[in-house]
């Protein structure tokens, strides 16, 4: 999918609503247990529920890892179903993987090829020949943490090296990759008052902001300092709306949690 398409589908749905994928057998409604494949099953039902409110779905790879060769089956047809069912979403696989030249390759060959996911998110501690493999993919988009919302992000990317916060050297340098104009940025809602300075950076890329909701993020922040003319955003959402349940109303329920945050975007998108 490319970056129009996207941007099209986010005006069409008045929504950029990403949402996490993540499955955790011991959090899903126990009647589901009994189904043959139990996180598929779950994971088809949110979808069917919420499809039409979000324009992006997070499967968190090691929720499926976890699981060895079902978990990794469970992913291939969640992804398969989407792709199938709903190819107007953007799917993007949560693996935070990173190497160097061929084992990139690899890695970016199994999530866009075998899988074919539209994005992944990867780490870019290895630097710039660890990312551009990922960058050779047609339409397909590389996904570069940059700021996260995790309470150790400070023990190195706030830290300064040369008068300059490292999440910033990161971003400087990778706009420099071939191929840059496909890579969004993982930035953390709880991270919102950063946004300013780095849309000084990348004016006009996507970021992708995991932390509204159970992390307590604020949306109205992250479009306060991070909307763009084009958005330029997608929000993610995963335990708040699929866990909002854990009864045999699970669908319904994320269904409702989905349209609360959708409602809100809409109000935002407004207001460009």
């Amino acid at each position: 999918m490319t970056t129009k398409e996207l941007i099209i589908q986010i005006r069409k749905k008045e929504s950029f609503l990403c949402i996490g994928l993540d499955t955790d057998l011991e959090k899903i409604p126990e009647h589901l247990l009994t189904e043959e494949d139990p996180i598929f099953a779950f994971n088809k039902a949110i979808i069917d529920a919420t499809h039409h409110l979000c324009v992006a779905y997070k499967p968190n790879t090691a929720f499926y890892e976890a699981y060895g060769i079902k978990g990794w089956m469970a992913l291939k047809k969640t992804i398969t179903y989407l792709n199938k069912e709903y190819p107007e979403i953007f799917t993007i696989a949560d693996a935070k993987r990173g190497d160097i030249g061929n084992t990139s390759t690899r890695y970016a060959k199994a999530f866009f090829e075998d899988l074919n996911f539209d994005s992944i998110t990867i780490a870019p501690y290895m630097g710039k020949d660890s990312v551009e493999p990922f960058l050779a993919f047609k339409d397909k988009h590389t996904i570069l943490l940059a700021l996260t919302s995790n309470i150790g992000a400070h023990d190195f990317q706030t830290k300064e090296l040369d008068g300059l916060e490292l999440y910033k050297h990161v971003l400087k340098t990778a706009i420099t990759y071939k191929g840059s104009e496909n890579l969004m940025y993982v930035v953390g809602a709880t991270k919102a008052e950063y946004l300013t300075e780095i849309r000084n950076i990348v004016p006009n890329s996507f970021l992708l902001v995991p932390g509204v909701g159970a992390q307590g993020g604020s949306l109205s922040e992250v479009c306060k300092y991070g909307i763009t003319q084009d958005v330029g955003l997608l929000v993610n959402s995963s335990r708040g709306i699929i866990y909002a349940s854990n009864k045999a109303d699970y669908a319904r329920v994320a269904q409702k949690k989905a349209e609360e945050l959708q409602v809100q975007m809409k109000q935002e998108l407004a207001k460009l």
